[in-house]
């Protein structure tokens, strides 16, 4: 492990101006670049620990906002721990913001995201990995579609509705994908089903996309989010175990 510098940055999109934080290893030498998909509540203090983290292993990480067409993070109350059940109202101003970022906003802000990297000294060229968390997982299926040739590895971690009935499921890129594709699903989650995961195993198989799908057993949805009664220390630690396996293997 080494030490890290985090700071603050603005990323330019195509709709206006995305806040972000950036950590990387403090010696400021190009490293593989990681982009952070956040969980539906945002970046915060739990987010910047996490890329922390994985900058510590020798990463350039990334975590944009990608809520920022509502406003710069955080957006709405979000408390230090976060408890639906202490404050059941957090959907009703969730739901709607996540619902606003559609597959081609999505695919949009990914152009500036990892046109990011590309413009980063402490980035190496190249492409990069992305991991997401719950709603996360799903913008990190999406970009390993949309952008194959700059994505090296993603991975999704106690992602929901990942293979749906819709006719913009994520699961449906799967033929557009080079990357090599790693999925940790929380076994204790009504938004990810058996159905569902056994839906986007065999459309990854079918497309011959090298991946890994394992069910964490007894995990529930948001088990890597230490701020959220949901966290599972178990499950987080076997994550982390996963994503750097992936990491090493794609770099």
């Amino acid at each position: 492990m080494t030490d890290v510098q985090g700071t603050d940055v603005d990323i330019p999109t195509a709709d206006g101006i995305a806040d972000a934080y950036a950590a990387h290893p403090a010696d400021g030498l190009p490293r593989p670049g990681v982009l952070l998909y956040q969980d539906a509540y945002g970046l915060r203090p739990q987010l910047r620990a996490m890329a922390d983290r994985l900058a510590s292993a020798g990463y350039t990480v990334l975590v944009p906002n990608v809520f920022y067409r509502h406003g710069r993070s955080p957006i709405g109350k979000v408390p230090e721990f976060i408890d639906p059940s202490a404050d059941p109202a957090i959907w009703k101003r969730i739901g709607p913001v996540m619902a606003s970022l559609t597959p081609d906003l999505t695919r949009r802000d990914a152009d500036a995201y990892l046109d990011w990297f590309a413009g980063s000294p402490p980035a190496a060229d190249g492409p990069v990995a992305l991991t997401g968390y719950c709603m996360g997982a799903r913008l990190a299926l999406r970009t390993a579609a949309t952008h194959a040739d700059r994505v090296a590895a993603a991975a999704g971690f106690h992602g929901g509705r990942l293979a749906t009935d819709a006719p913009d499921s994520p699961h449906l890129g799967a033929g557009r994908i080079t990357a090599e594709l790693y999925f940790g699903h929380a076994d204790q989650d009504p938004s990810m089903p058996e159905e569902q995961i056994r839906r986007l195993t065999d459309s990854l198989t079918a497309a011959g996309v090298r991946h890994t799908s394992e069910v964490y057993p007894g995990a529930r949805h948001g088990y890597t989010q230490a701020d959220t009664p949901a966290y599972d220390p178990v499950a987080d630690e076997r994550h982390w175990a996963a994503l750097l396996a992936l990491l090493e293997r794609a770099f």
